[in-house]
């Protein structure tokens, strides 16, 4: 049977996706970019974000050919089935090895594109900010949403012809392996740069001498800038792209692998239909995301915030229109049982996509300077360090309840719709409107940078805060989508496990039937997840500490060296905090995303298959707690800070003001170094688990080396 003509609405859509991101490349480009002064601010952050991505995709590259060797000769348990053909045992894998190939290169070309309008716009959208906000804004959102448009065009063309190519989930798998093993290296790399170069400047810029927020006499100013860049723009948005294309495929592969959803037994034809579905509801969500961003620019933004919420809800409500509508589309030719289920597949992703926006709304109200948690770590930074700490520590722990809540409302729901595959299909709807999301997150950084640069290009104090202004609504945005992008990768990782957990028990039955916890070998794996991300968490905030101490050296070294630098008559050297910020980065993100994909192996090797399914819902249980935790009371420690330096409880300069420092120290490498990154070290277990499975039913026909 022919592979359903309405996959071909996800390409058109990806084509159309990558065509509209060029166009705003176009109209950013175009516009003034500000005085010598500023140009050359942003030249050094271009610059420094440049040379950062050269080195990382050259190790990029090593990494990913050495994975498709691997791959290559990775033996296959699976045969020919009446839907599809899979790879015969004992052939090479080339094309899984091209798909993984392929999905690498994808991501980092969507990384690089956002990356590269990302830090041509920040001087842009600073020059526009002299003009007034709507034109300020308008610049800083058509640069963040070339990112959030590269990221799904690219994904849904990949997807699609990939599909139509080798209509089997199994082999376009790899597309999403090749673009999560890559995002793990941009989203931990990123993150400890940016930390790096924030933290450093904090503790002796501010701390230390009393300077202002992106003071052009800090040395470490510019390599924050260059952070902001290849943090939260390339590695975020590398990030959301591994979560859309393993929501995708892990959907795809349920409908693929399922005998039945629910009650409704599935036949040739109707299987085709459920698989490709997910793909043609991302299509639509892209469109729906295309036409929020319009719809924004048409009404206006002399209130940034507001529009950016605006075009989240008008997003999501266009969305489940015409997911609707497509999905009429889709039922004809259906049997009765067949049509409803569809439809109840199409209510698991609205449900899905409507609690990924009251996550992210959580993490908003818990990290809002007018809200009550940040306003409390404020009022404890009266009493000292230590209980700015514990206060932001504890509203973190507390933020994880009600975005819990969301998590399980909606694979609740979405379950008793469509059973596993209504659970995966909730992932699929969370992340539809990605585009729009991933646009929000990118223009977080471009006003951050636009804000530094009208700074240091003496635009005045009323342009300044014209990009204050636009700069806290890319502070509220950025929490928002880090909310909805935690609770997209849980529930896609979830999707991912009951994938696993379906294939492994088509190969051999009864493999991972039940997880029993009695067993002692599942009581190790799951152990052993439980532990993961707290693993992985500490490396990468211990690296940010490492490299945030030679930072700190070297900004000491050049005041104490040179007076001058200080007194504002000669310049700081930049490129010696950026290499310091890039070599350091880059050394300390490869143990970290080696055991993403060591661990799983080594668990399944040694304790077999049903131990390797209990340690991803270990991972997946403790990584939520940390992820949330973490991004939220980091974001609530910033914001305290922000509000106290606004002129509150007397304002900077403080001891007040002082131990907000401390807090949003300590914050920096939760938000956006080790919180962020969880989700990208759960997607890539969960993708090992399932592209390596064949090698671990080697061992004892899955049952592991160690057997009690």
């Amino acid at each position: 049977m022919a592979v359903p003509l309405t996959i071909f609405v996800a390409l058109i859509a990806g084509i159309i996706s990558i065509a509209m991101a060029l166009y705003f490349r176009y109209l950013v480009l175009k516009e003034d970019p500000g005085n010598e002064k500023m140009i050359e601010v942003a030249g050094y952050i271009e610059s420094g974000a440049t040379t950062y991505l050269k080195v990382q995709y050259k190790i990029l590259g090593i990494f990913v050919a050495c994975l498709a060797i691997a791959l290559l000769f990775l033996p296959s348990p699976f045969e020919t089935s009446d839907t599809y053909t899979r790879a015969v045992s004992g052939a090479l894998n080339w094309e899984q090895v091209i798909a993984y190939t392929t999905g690498a290169v994808g991501s980092m070309f969507a990384g690089w594109l956002g990356m590269y309008v990302g830090v041509k716009a920040n001087t842009r959208a600073a020059q526009g900010c002299t003009k007034g906000t709507k034109e300020g804004f308008n610049i800083a959102f058509f640069g963040g949403a070339v990112m959030g448009l590269a990221v799904v065009g690219v994904a849904l063309i990949g997807l699609s012809i990939w599909y139509m190519i080798i209509p089997d989930p199994s082999i376009v798998l790899g597309f999403s392996f090749g673009a999560s093993s890559v995002a793990l290296f941009m989203k931990c790399g990123g993150g400890i740069y940016t930390k790096t170069a924030d933290v450093g400047a904090d503790l002796v810029g501010k701390a230390e001498y009393d300077l202002p927020e992106d003071d052009p006499r800090n040395p470490a100013t510019i390599a924050d800038n260059v952070g902001d860049n290849v943090g939260d723009i390339a590695g975020m948005g590398s990030d959301l792209f591994d979560s859309y294309v393993a929501s995708i495929i892990a959907a795809m592969m349920l409908a693929a692998s399922l005998a039945m959803i629910v009650d409704v037994t599935l036949t040739t034809e109707s299987r085709f239909i459920y698989v490709v579905f997910p793909v043609v509801l991302c299509g639509v969500g892209l469109i729906a995301s295309l036409i929020g961003i319009y719809i924004i620019k048409l009404k206006g933004s002399d209130e940034p915030g507001k529009a950016l919420n605006s075009g989240t809800y008008l997003s999501t409500l266009i969305f489940a229109g015409l997911a609707a509508l497509f999905t009429l589309i889709m039922t004809i030719g259906l049997t009765s049982s067949e049509i409803i289920m569809l439809w109840r597949n199409w209510g698991a992703a609205v449900i899905g996509l409507f609690s990924g926006i009251i996550i992210g709304f959580t993490s908003d109200y818990f990290t809002r300077d007018d809200k009550k948690p940040t306003r409390s770590i404020a009022e404890a930074a009266k009493e000292g360090h230590a209980v700015v700490i514990l206060s932001g520590f504890s509203y973190g722990l507390m933020s994880v309840v009600p975005a819990a809540l969301g998590v399980i409302v909606a694979m609740a729901v979405a379950f008793l719709l469509g059973g596993v595959f209504g659970v995966a299909m909730a992932a699929v709807g969370m992340l539809a409107i990605v585009g729009t999301i991933v646009s929000n997150d990118a223009y977080g950084p471009i006003v951050d940078n636009a804000r530094a640069i009208a700074e240091q290009g003496d635009l005045g104090d009323e342009v300044i805060r014209t990009a204050d202004r636009l700069d806290s609504a890319g502070n509220t945005a950025k929490a928002i989508t880090k909310g909805f992008a935690i609770g997209a990768a849980n529930l896609t990782v979830l999707a991912l496990m009951f994938s696993f957990t379906t294939e492994a028990n088509n190969i051999q039955a009864g493999t991972i039937q039940a997880m029993d916890l009695l067993k002692i070998n599942v009581l190790i794996g799951a152990f052993i997840g439980v532990v993961v991300p707290a693993l992985f968490s500490a490396l990468l905030i211990l690296a940010v500490q490492r490299n945030a101490a030679k930072m700190v050296d070297e900004i000491r070294r050049q005041f104490e060296s040179n007076p001058k630098i200080l007194k504002g008559e000669e310049a700081a050297d930049f490129n010696k905090c950026i290499d310091i910020a890039t070599k350091g980065s880059l050394k300390e993100l490869v143990f970290p995303s080696i055991i993403s994909i060591a661990i799983p192996l080594t668990v399944g090797i040694l304790f077999g298959v049903a131990a390797l399914g209990a340690f991803l819902a270990g991972a997946i249980l403790s990584g939520f707690v940390f992820a949330i935790m973490m991004s939220n009371a980091g974001g609530a420690w910033d914001n305290a800070k922000k509000w106290i330096e606004d002129g509150n409880l007397g304002g900077k300069g403080t001891d007040v003001h002082k131990a907000s420092i401390t807090g949003d120290t300590v914050g920096d490498p939760f938000k956006d170094t080790a919180g962020p990154s969880i989700n990208t070290l759960l997607v890539v277990m969960s993708l090992t688990a399932s592209i390596f499975l064949g090698l671990l039913m080697m061992f004892n026909a899955g049952a592991g080396l160690i057997i009690f």
